[in-house]
């Protein structure tokens, strides 16, 4: 079940890292001759296609299901990111780039909704870590991947971008047969009506388990099924009930994504531009990056589960925000070599990665069931749309420029933000209990 609801993380983080890695290619190509702002265009088409394409199927998720939705973004995934390796101009690459993005962006609602329906509580912290820190195996593989496409000794470098994406596209076929074993959310069966499905999928991961259904829930509501939640009972428990963890949602988001999409999109140029690394090696600096955040993840995920959520979201965004602005200092004075940029990047993202992870944990704990995709969906897409989707085109625009002290300054916004966001944390943030929210923020569609 992990590695099912983790594969769009890995797919994410190699469609990312495809994108930063084959930048320098893409500048190259005889064909697209692409400049650092086309690139930077090209990354923010994608996030934008991610933000609208939570929106869409996230409002769907909550409708059809999560088991449905997860299928149909797979697909669109499928086919927009082979096509890419098709683009000829500009044009048709930023379109193609936009819908895969779209089907990575649909499937965040339903996988980090199923995390909070099929996930014990007091296990959630890591396990919605480990699968949203997944994204790095990815970044792994994309980058363990261009070593070989983007060596010209071995593929013509116009050949090897296309074949890179191809890649993408396989490894996505290999998981729709995972996807069969996924279970629909008992949770979501129920509050639309459908209690016998309900029962059996609730009896059917209990035998899987190899564990007995004999003794009752400590404790009941009572719910009355509906097809759909009206928009207006979601505006009431996000901007009216729930408005502080709104508030908080949305500034950790947005924090985190410009964090991640300014920088690393832009890993590749700022590689080739300022230490004058082959695009070609950009691959073997991407891999301990990789595993920085991987490791981040999985072994400070455990503290959110003991140490509790508040106080690891204020330390994970303090520390990024600390780390980054000291890589950046740094970097101004030219005193960073190609190693030790990336050493300063690795550990500053071995905080960051978990920082980020838990504010999908923070938000799909907070809000009631029946709004819970379109809630995350809602939270992606403002933040990304507020915090991630400029920051691309914005940081290759400094790059491009050549001037450390600019790009100096954007590393100093980013950490400007996570630092905010670690302040907002600590007067909004709930208890730091290893229980999520869910007793408070109760369906909708409980009757007292």
């Amino acid at each position: 079940m992990v590695i099912a609801l983790g594969i769009t993380w890995i797919l994410d983080g190699l469609e990312v890292t495809l994108a930063g890695s084959v930048a320098g290619a893409l500048r190259e190509s005889p064909t697209l001759r692409f400049s650092a702002a086309d690139v930077g265009a090209a990354n923010s088409a994608y996030l934008a296609g991610a933000v609208c394409g939570a929106i869409f199927f996230g409002w769907l998720s909550d409708r059809w299901g999560r088991k449905r939705l997860f299928s149909i973004t797979l697909f669109l995934y499928l086919a927009a990111t082979a096509a890419t390796a098709l683009s000829w101009d500009l044009p048709s690459f930023m379109l193609l780039r936009f819908l895969t993005g779209a089907g990575i962006g649909g499937e965040y609602s339903a996988i980090n909704s199923a995390i909070q329906e099929l996930i014990p509580a007091r296990r959630r912290g890591w396990t919605d870590l480990a699968i949203n820190g997944s994204f790095w195996v990815g970044t792994a593989l994309g980058a363990g991947g261009t070593l070989i496409l983007l060596d010209p000794r071995i593929i013509d470098p116009e050949l090897g971008w296309r074949l890179a994406f191809l890649c993408g596209a396989a490894l996505g076929l290999c998981i729709l047969f995972l996807r069969r074993f996924l279970p629909e959310s008992p949770r979501w069966l129920m509050t639309h009506g459908r209690i016998e499905e309900a029962e059996a999928e609730v009896a059917r991961i209990e035998a899987m388990a190899g564990i007995a259904h004999d003794a009752p829930p400590p404790r009941s509501i009572r719910v009355r099924p509906r097809p759909t939640t009206p928009m207006a009972d979601v505006i009431r428990a996000m901007f009216g009930v729930y408005w502080r963890r709104t508030l908080l949602g949305l500034v950790l988001m947005a924090s985190q994504s410009f964090l991640y999409n300014a920088i690393f999109f832009t890993y590749a140029m700022m590689l080739t531009d300022f230490h004058n690394v082959p695009s070609a090696q950009v691959g073997w600096y991407i891999l301990p990056f990789a595993v920085g955040n991987v490791l981040g993840a999985v072994l400070l995920g455990r503290l959110f589960d003991t140490i509790g959520r508040r106080r690891m979201i204020v330390f994970t965004f303090a520390a990024s925000a600390l780390l980054l602005a000291i890589t950046g200092l740094l970097f101004r004075q030219d005193m960073l070599t190609p190693v030790t940029q990336t050493l300063g990047w690795s550990i500053t993202f071995f905080f960051a990665s978990a920082a980020a992870s838990s504010a999908y944990l923070t938000v799909g704990e907070s809000f009631p069931m029946e709004t819970r995709a379109l809630a995350i969906a809602l939270f992606y897409a403002f933040g990304t749309g507020l915090g991630g989707v400029v920051a691309p085109w914005v940081f290759s625009l400094l790059i491009e420029s050549g001037s450390r002290t600019s790009v100096f300054w954007g590393y100093a916004f980013a950490a400007a933000l996570m630092a905010l966001a670690a302040i907002v944390a600590w007067f909004l943030c709930f208890n730091s209990e290893r229980r999520s929210l869910e007793d408070v923020a109760r369906p909708l569609s409980a009757v007292d």
